[in-house]
C-alpha cells in the first residue's frame, strides 16, 4: 500500500514524536519505520500498526489510487 510520508510526517512532528517511539508504539524496528518512510510503501497490516500507534485512522496515512493518479499527471 502506498502512504503518505508527508502526513506522517506531519503527525509525527505534531505530537513530537521520534520514529523510534513511533515504531516502539507500532511494535516494530526503528530501521523498519526508517525504511517504509523512504521507500513510501507497506503492508496493510503494517498501515495499520503505524496508523494505530499515531492515533490517527488508516485513510489518513494512506493515498487513494485517486491521489496516486494526480502526482502521476
Amino acid at each position: 500500500m502506498k502512504i503518505n510520508v508527508l502526513r506522517i510526517e506531519k503527525e509525527l512532528a505534531r505530537q513530537e514524536m521520534t520514529k523510534k517511539k513511533l515504531a516502539e508504539l507500532a511494535g516494530m524496528h526503528r530501521q523498519n519505520v526508517t525504511t517504509i518512510m523512504k521507500r513510501g510503501s507497506c503492508e496493510a497490516i503494517t498501515a495499520g500498526k503505524i496508523s494505530k500507534a499515531l492515533g490517527v485512522d488508516i485513510a489518513e496515512i494512506l493515498i487513494s489510487p485517486e491521489m496516486e493518479v494526480r502526482h502521476e499527471s
